[in-house]
């Protein structure tokens, strides 16, 4: 297996951790998605990383999916067999993945010339931001782990998502706000899978 991904990519470090997790096998191939020189296109057609090759040629692109391909191949599982566990889990994935997607926007945004940028688009942006955090603070509670004992996907998502707000938009300072949620982080970061995915810089 090829992974397509860039090193800051929160949904890229996503599917790295899990790989780390499973001590599964693979070849990472650093890209630039936004770069002329990128091949990521002729990978995934919507030009977006990571996109995970599989030895037969064939692609399979967003985290989500290769997330769902990866569970069963090595342990530990990350996902549930069925059910509303199932679900839940999916929840928490999709809460993570929306808090990265609206950071990103905000993150872009910021990348357009100053008087180009729309305030009223980074500010709902950052409301989406900020009331995923709390929402992550409330379902976390006390527990070790979203869902309990055990690290599930969604820990992995919501993690991956946190960790790119401090990298990229420091300013949210969520540690400060939610000790319970810097706790919780600190857990996973002590993990070797977590520890080897930082991004650089």
């Amino acid at each position: 297996m090829k992974l397509l991904a860039s090193k800051t990519s929160p949904y890229a470090r996503k599917v790295r951790v899990l790989l780390a997790e499973k001590q599964l096998a693979f070849e990472f191939v650093e890209e630039n998605s936004w770069s002329a020189e990128t091949t990521v296109p002729r990978f995934n057609p919507i030009g977006k990383v990571p996109v995970l090759v599989l030895d037969d040629g064939s692609c399979l692109f967003d985290s989500s999916v290769i997330a769902e391909y990866l569970d069963p191949l090595g342990a530990p599982a990350f996902l549930p067999p069925a059910g509303m566990e199932r679900a839940r889990v999916r929840c928490d994935e999709a809460l993570g993945n929306g808090i990265t997607d609206a950071g990103v926007a905000i993150f872009l945004e910021r990348k357009r010339e100053a008087s180009r940028q729309d305030p009223a688009w980074i500010a709902r942006q950052r409301g989406k931001v900020d009331s995923g955090i709390a929402a992550l603070a409330r379902e976390l509670g006390g527990k070790a782990y979203l869902r309990g004992d055990t690290m599930t996907l969604g820990d992995v998502a919501c993690a991956c998502a946190l960790l790119w707000v401090e990298f990229r938009l420091p300013e949210v300072a969520w540690r400060a706000q939610y000790p319970a949620l810097g706790r919780w982080i600190e857990r996973l970061e002590s993990r070797p899978s977590f520890a080897t995915t930082r991004p650089p810089g």
